[in-house]
């Protein structure tokens, strides 16, 4: 009987981190399309700015084409959410989340180092950061108001060790259960798992998490040994 439970308790987690990874490849599909929806809007655009400017130029008004060319390189800054930490994993990691969360209208504040020399193997920092970021953004999610929703992302070297910090407004108070904080999530076939994974990464390398929270924001910091 013990062999069978074991058997069928096996086959049930088994089902469980099926879905989870399912659930984290449509995810990054997701985070590429909009990437590439994002570069594809301006590639349209641009013709129709080259065109607009030559106008301006050919009619001398050199002012406006001024303004024009200004109005340009706000959007552009607006548009250009390349982060770049000096590790290449972590960019394509960084930069997918942080598109995808303006997609959902949510404010993004992130400054990014990565060092050279790492314990943690880069797969499992991606993972870890991809996690971190997919709870900020379901967080944020709670909020029907777009103003009210951020994130705030910081990564660096800190006491001779990387740390990772990641706050995000929700709504409300977040729960515990038996000392631990439930996920967001409606979909209890992914129950926790990202939540456990950043745990069991931290864990597996010697590292600290700390999970703090007050009413309308959310704050996860995570210290990894180098």
């Amino acid at each position: 009987m013990a062999r069978l439970f074991d058997f069928l308790f096996g086959k049930m987690i088994d089902r469980r981190i099926a879905a989870y990874q399912n659930d984290i490849v449509e995810r990054h599909l997701d985070e590429v399309q909009n990437m590439y929806r994002q570069v594809r809007g301006w590639r349209h655009d641009f013709a129709n700015h080259v065109q607009n400017m030559n106008t301006l130029l050919e009619k001398g008004d050199h002012e406006e084409l001024k303004t024009y060319l200004d109005k340009m390189g706000v959007e552009l800054r607006t548009v250009d959410t390349v982060l770049k930490t000096g590790n290449v994993m972590v960019d394509a990691a960084l930069n997918s989340k942080i598109t995808l969360a303006m997609s959902k209208h949510i404010a993004v504040n992130a400054k990014a180092t990565v060092p050279d020399k790492l314990t943690v193997s880069e797969v499992e920092l991606c993972a870890l950061i991809g996690n971190l970021l997919n709870n900020a953004i379901e967080g944020c999610l709670t909020l029907e108001k777009e103003e009210e929703r951020f994130i705030r992302v910081y990564i660096g070297v800190l006491k001779g060790q990387l740390y990772i910090s990641v706050t995000n407004s929700y709504l409300g108070m977040r729960t515990r259960e038996n000392g631990k904080y439930r996920t967001t999530k409606n979909d209890s076939s992914s129950h926790g798992f990202g939540l456990l994974r950043i745990d069991s990464i931290t864990k597996k390398y010697g590292g600290y998490v700390n999970r703090q929270h007050e009413e309308g924001v959310f704050a996860t910091e995570v210290m990894l040994p180098l």
